[in-house]
């Protein structure tokens, strides 16, 4: 007998449980406590349990949150928004209740390990409709499945059909299987080759530190991450100082910050996750102008690389964005979906009509 319960703390399941269904997960139980105590502003914490004669089968983390629809509208869709917007400000922004975090690379969605493929529709339809259920008592009218993954899409059609799959950000990695920086650059086309060994030449300029944590730098990396999150095109969850020292104390040991200075003052801080066999890229934070003339994306690229190399990590994974320069450095894109209906029917259908403008396709973009 299946059933879903609903928690609003990850504590409240505790790791036990947690890691069941999410055994050796990069961003697990201790990640999402990180997140939940951060105090991220306008979320409300929701987690998503199956359990099968009380032993948890499946799990998911959820948010629920007021969602402006101009967050990840194309730039057609923006300029329509604003306009109406002028008349009614409030137009477009709907409560939201989401599966997924909007601080993971995907929809965070784990099995206990003898679940087979097969009955895993069921369970998924079966937790899908619980968070539904909950996420309509608190009044959400749009409901979506946040950063489902390619590769398990079959399983998100069967077990969500009412669900309309919009293009989402891919997930960037680079499998490290070369033995060294040099034998990586040799597999790059020579003009890249060329621009990254001159623009490797700027790292003589800088002090580059690896640590385990940010004591009495939080403000000044926080100032990094405001400065980046103003550039970026599209603009989510608001990262707390909290986020960056909680994510570092909670996985102490699977969690680094690289810290770039100039002159003694701090440029850049990398934020990274790992579990022994991937090194995650979390978050980039650049001073936008110094940071761009001092080459520090690609100070930091080759910087990761050389890390998993020192720790024997088997792939880097680099996120989502920025693909133009990730596919020229050699990367591989898993793509993601996201996928949403509204509990109104003829918004639904409005929605769905206008889906050609929530998305574009990132990769078509950076060719």
């Amino acid at each position: 007998m299946l059933e879903v319960r609903l928690h609003r703390s990850i504590e409240a399941i505790g790791r036990a449980a947690w890691d069941a269904c999410h055994p050796g997960a990069l961003e697990g139980f201790d990640y999402l406590s990180a997140v939940e105590q951060a105090g991220l502003a306008g979320f409300e914490w929701r987690y998503a349990v199956v359990e099968m004669h009380g032993r948890p089968v499946a799990a998911a983390p959820g948010f629920i949150t007021d969602y402006s629809l101009d967050t990840t509208l194309t730039d057609l869709g923006r300029s329509a928004i604003a306009a109406v917007r002028r008349i009614a400000p409030r137009a477009f922004t709907l409560k939201l209740g989401s599966l997924g975090s909007p601080c993971t690379e995907t929809v965070g969605l784990g099995f206990a390990p003898d679940i087979a493929e097969r009955g895993r529709r069921e369970i998924l339809s079966r937790l899908i409709a619980g968070f539904e259920a909950d996420a309509l008592a608190a009044s959400c009218g749009l409901l979506a499945l946040k950063d489902t993954p390619g590769p398990d899409e079959a399983l998100w059609n069967a077990a969500a059909p009412g669900f309309k799959p919009v293009t989402g950000l891919p997930t960037a990695h680079l499998d490290i299987d070369f033995p060294t920086i040099e034998a990586y650059l040799g597999r790059l086309s020579p003009g890249t080759r060329k621009d990254m060994r001159r623009k490797l030449r700027m790292r003589e300029n800088l002090q580059i530190e690896v640590r385990q944590d940010i004591e009495g730098l939080a403000a000044d990396v926080h100032r990094l991450y405001a400065d980046t999150r103003a550039r970026a095109d599209m603009q989510f969850e608001d990262l707390t100082p909290a986020y960056f020292t909680g994510v570092l104390e909670q996985m102490a040991g699977r969690a680094l910050c690289v810290l770039y200075r100039r002159d003694g003052e701090l440029l850049a801080a990398n934020l990274l996750l790992h579990d022994g066999e991937t090194l995650l890229d979390k978050f980039f934070c650049m001073d936008g102008a110094k940071g761009r003339a001092a080459n520090l994306y690609f100070v930091s690229w080759f910087t990761n690389l050389q890390l998993c190399l020192d720790r024997g990590f088997k792939r880097y994974v680099s996120g989502q964005a920025g693909y133009a320069n990730k596919l020229r450095l050699g990367s591989t894109l898993t793509p993601t979906s996201m996928r949403f209906r509204h509990r109104n029917p003829l918004i639904n259908q409005a929605l769905r009509w206008a889906a050609p403008l929530l998305s574009e396709d990132p990769v078509a973009e950076a060719a």
